[in-house]
């Protein structure tokens, strides 16, 4: 059988595309986050880059691109080359809540992205200041019920998760808490040791360290299960509150468009590096629970947690430019 000149460049092109798409990766890979240095992003990256770049064969970098709740990091991934060297590591708020709380977000999740790994969950811890008068979770939603107005909850700032959290907890319980925003969760924390704020939702390494302290009290914890960094701390679930599980979520993605092969492997290596004992162990210390998703259920993932929290963020009220 006799191939035309156009179908046998295309067998070619075909062929060397592949050849090349099986040598992946032949150079450094970037990894994107959008935030700054040192926060728990950070710290996931780190913890996880050391074994990806044994299992790629290829040094991991990393680049921070901070500012506007990660939305510059989406971006610059989002304009670079759909080639697999250039990958970013976004958390629940720049997939999930940005969407929903900026109104003039330069990118859209499902379209400028190629998912390629979830790789944690990460439950919330519910806070009291400790000379509150309760103990259990039940116990403050009867104080609160009976005080409308008057007990404010902290969070690190308008339309993040430690904002949303506590007002999906107002929703399910039909409480009436004032909301006290602050640049980030240490002047938060802060006013919660100080009662300034009596309430707050924070992530669970930063919450177990005030709570063995005696700081704070933790009431209960968001995830289905109770966390081994607090492993006497209830869930909200088993406080009463039906259905109550809200998480966050770390993964890595891709700019859209990115090749089937290449995505396979980038996914494949962090199925592997996810298998390791001492990575799952390293990452449960940080408060991150493993929870490993490929591509294409990672990209389902998103899909239904979208919106979610798109009606968490209304139902606030917060809103970014």
């Amino acid at each position: 059988m006799k191939l035309t000149r156009r179908a046998l460049a295309a067998l070619l092109i075909s062929a060397s595309t592949t050849t090349a798409f099986a040598a992946f990766p032949e150079k450094p890979i970037r990894l994107v986050i959008g935030f700054p240095a040192g926060g728990p992003l950070d710290q996931h990256a780190r913890l996880l880059g050391d074994r990806l770049q044994a299992v790629l064969g290829q040094p991991v970098i990393i680049d921070y691109k901070s500012g506007a709740g990660g939305t510059v990091g989406a971006q610059d991934v989002m304009k670079a080359a759909p080639d697999g060297y250039t990958l970013m590591l976004a958390n629940t708020g720049v997939m999930v809540i940005n969407p929903g709380l900026y109104t003039k977000l330069p990118y859209q999740t499902l379209r400028d992205f190629t998912p390629i790994a979830r790789t944690a969950m990460q439950p919330l811890a519910l806070l009291v200041n400790p000379k509150l008068p309760v103990n259990t979770l039940k116990e403050f939603v009867d104080y609160t019920r009976t005080r409308p107005g008057q007990v404010n909850y902290g969070s690190a700032g308008n339309g993040g998760i430690s904002h949303l959290v506590p007002e999906m907890f107002k929703t399910s319980t039909g409480l009436f808490m004032v909301h006290i925003p602050y640049r980030g969760s240490a002047p938060a924390f802060t006013d919660l040791m100080g009662g300034q704020v009596q309430f707050m939702a924070e992530s669970i390494p930063q919450a177990a360290n005030y709570h063995k302290q005696g700081k704070v009290k933790a009431l209960a914890v968001t995830s289905k299960e109770r966390n081994p960094a607090l492993p006497d701390t209830p869930t909200v679930i088993e406080s009463g509150i039906k259905g109550f599980e809200v998480v966050g979520f770390y993964g890595f993605l891709a700019p859209a468009g990115l090749p089937k092969d290449v995505t396979a492997k980038l996914s494949d290596a962090f199925k592997q590096v996810m298998a390791t004992p001492d990575i799952r162990s390293r990452m449960v210390a940080q408060g991150a629970d493993p929870a490993f998703l490929g591509s294409e259920d990672f990209a389902k993932f998103l899909a239904a947690e979208m919106p979610r929290w798109a009606d968490a963020v209304k139902k606030s009220g917060a809103k970014m430019d």
